[in-house]
């Protein structure tokens, strides 16, 4: 009896190791608290549903950012009927010290199907093409939020010749203004710094 808890240990381990939820215990309250809804992102090798921080020693910071592909997104909360728009942004570019390029667009998708939401499925219109999380080497954790709205209807969004020109310094509380989004009906994010770091 005494042999078989080492060998029980072991294979919890590569149990977790297979998909592995990200650590939550040093977050800050405040980016503790920024999740809500019911949104989930899900890497192959990570789900994260809920405010999280990606773990270096398990390498999921370089498979995030080198290697992945866009996400699937899951809104168990979604209407059938009702379209989304899903918002992927960085607001600590290039540092959370110093966000001289904040709001960092990384992904935008409009006229999103509630209907797929729900399957975890992405059918929508891409306004801007999915760019992981590719935080500078010495910046420090950056913060990868997700913000769902729902989308008014028939409403065309779009982005200006301006916001098509960069990703950086996008004015995302012009973008919500300007089409009416009100505040979101879920959000998520996690935290992840440069995988060299």
């Amino acid at each position: 009896m005494g042999l078989l808890a080492p060998f029980l240990m072991l294979y919890i381990s590569i149990l977790w190791l297979h998909k592995v939820e990200p650590k939550q215990d040093t977050l800050d309250s405040l980016d503790a608290s920024f999740c809500h809804g019911g949104l989930q992102v899900t890497y192959p090798e990570l789900d994260i549903n809920k405010c999280s921080i990606i773990s270096k020693d398990l390498k999921l910071r370089e498979k995030v950012s080198t290697i992945w592909k866009a996400p699937q997104i899951y809104f168990s909360g979604a209407q059938k009927e009702k379209m989304y728009v899903l918002v992927m942004v960085d607001p600590d570019a290039p540092s959370r010290t110093k966000q001289t390029s904040a709001f960092w667009r990384h992904w935008l998708i409009v006229n999103l199907k509630g209907n797929a939401l729900k399957k975890g499925k992405v059918q929508g219109t891409t306004l801007t093409d999915y760019h992981p999380p590719t935080p500078p080497t010495k910046s420090g954790f950056h913060r990868y939020q997700f913000i769902l709205f729902e989308q008014p209807p028939h409403t065309r969004l779009s982005l200006t010749e301006q916001e098509r020109s960069s990703r950086g310094k996008w004015d995302f509380q012009a973008f919500i203004t300007r089409f009416d989004l009100g505040e979101p009906v879920a959000t998520l994010q996690f935290l992840t710094q440069n995988f060299k770091d």
